[in-house]
């Protein structure tokens, strides 16, 4: 009889799947966030975990997105309440002051943020300072958290410095975390510099952001192909011919009517010149406002066009290289398109994709359609570890990848 039970108890082990004998990795997380807060070394010490490299459902990736989300705002939300008391940011030897003022009820899902960068560039400190102060007193939008920050240097490009990019992701991260900010309805805006700051800023930044508007600025040598998930306005007085601004603004109206003629899908934008109307606009422009209220950021857009700034980025979407591995002008253009990933333009050898069931479903093998034509089919687990991994990376709830896949990618000599 003894023998017989061990026999029948063998073989229900073995009719069993593979995940019911393996532990629960959503009670092993919920067990393991117990133990500290989420910091950035417990975030990459999970990473590591037996338990956070076990395949994952649908369901159970999206329990697993709400718990470490949940987790890491705890921590978060201790961690930079100095700052945000203190209105100003601090990396390394560079200081970041801000001020910001609330408008309107709140929604439900959150208030909108519009970042709106001051005028000024290379002129003493007390030049920049005044139009600080003149920046906080120019728009005020119906809903949502209007924040002017203060550049952190006194130089003609003070707004477009690679040291703008973090200074906005953790800014951006703040709010969301301490001020109850959607962080799919952040918007950046620009004067005159600030204005300068808005055309390099939002092709490189896009993936962080709903809209953005420029007012009186000058691209240099930035591009808008990045622009096309994300709405785009351009506002110029049309005898503000300094530096050739107003030509440049209505070229670039024709470039982005240009893109969005080749992809309807994207590029949405308004471009405006306001007759008679020089440097200064009379305030005509705070139309850009309400333009971009109505704008909700695409976390995972079916479409990314990324062509690398001067300023590189290591993610952009669902788009990942390699750290350190970035170059100006590289480019990547894919697609989701039938529940598969197509690859239509890449510089570069090798990239990474970041996935989510929010792009595509993940349950079965991922074909990618490559540039050359040929394909692969690649498997696909939502695990733990590259959540963690992914929110690390970038503290942005709705983009926290499941899975990835790397791939080499045939470039043409």
């Amino acid at each position: 009889m003894l023998r017989l039970f061990k026999y029948s108890l063998l073989t229900l082990l073995l009719a069993l799947p593979c995940s019911t004998l393996q532990a629960d990795p959503l009670k092993s997380l919920e067990q393991w966030l117990t133990a500290a807060p989420l910091s950035n070394q417990r975030l990459s010490d999970l990473t590591t975990q037996t338990f956070a490299n076990t395949p994952l459902s649908a369901e159970q990736a999206t329990a697993a997105t709400e718990l470490l989300w949940r987790a890491r705002r705890d921590f978060l939300k201790t961690e930079r309440q100095a700052e945000l008391d203190a209105r100003q940011i601090v990396l390394g030897d560079l200081k970041m002051p801000f001020w910001y003022r609330s408008f309107g009820d709140p929604p439900a899902s959150g208030r909108r943020l519009f970042i709106s960068m001051h005028g000024g560039g290379g002129a003493p400190p007390a030049v920049n300072d005044q139009q600080y102060e003149n920046q906080k007193r120019l728009y005020q939008p119906a809903e949502g958290i209007y924040l002017v920050p203060r550049a952190a240097t006194n130089t003609w490009d003070l707004w477009h410095q690679a040291h703008i990019d973090q200074f906005f992701d953790r800014l951006i991260t703040d709010m969301i975390v301490l001020e109850n900010v959607n962080p799919d309805q952040v918007f950046i805006m620009g004067y005159s510099a600030g204005g300068d700051g808005v055309y390099q800023l939002a092709p490189r930044m896009a993936d962080r952001l709903a809209a953005a508007a420029m007012m009186a600025g000058h691209p240099n040598e930035a591009r808008p192909e990045g622009l096309r998930n994300i709405g785009f306005t351009i506002h110029m007085g049309a005898q503000d011919s300094a530096y050739g601004r107003n030509s440049v603004a209505a070229d670039w109206g024709r470039r982005l009517k240009t893109l969005k003629d080749a992809d309807p899908q994207g590029y949405v934008h308004s471009v405006t010149l306001h007759e008679g109307k020089g440097h200064w606009m009379n305030l005509e422009d705070k139309v850009a406002v309400p333009w971009m209220s109505e704008f909700t950021r695409q976390p995972w857009p079916a479409r990314v066009v990324w062509v690398q700034d001067d300023v590189v980025h290591n993610r952009f979407y669902w788009l990942q290289v390699e750290p350190g591995t970035a170059k100006a002008g590289d480019q990547i253009i894919a697609e989701v398109h039938d529940g598969k990933v197509r690859i239509t333009a890449c510089s570069r050898a090798d990239i990474t994709l970041l996935l989510s069931d929010r792009l595509l479903p993940l349950d079965t093998p991922l074909t990618v359609e490559l540039p050359d034509g040929t394909s692969q089919v690649v498997p696909v687990q939502r695990r733990l570890s590259v959540m963690a991994a992914s929110l690390l990376e970038r503290n942005d709830p709705a983009g926290i990848a499941s899975a990835t896949v790397s791939l080499a990618v045939p470039v043409k000599p």
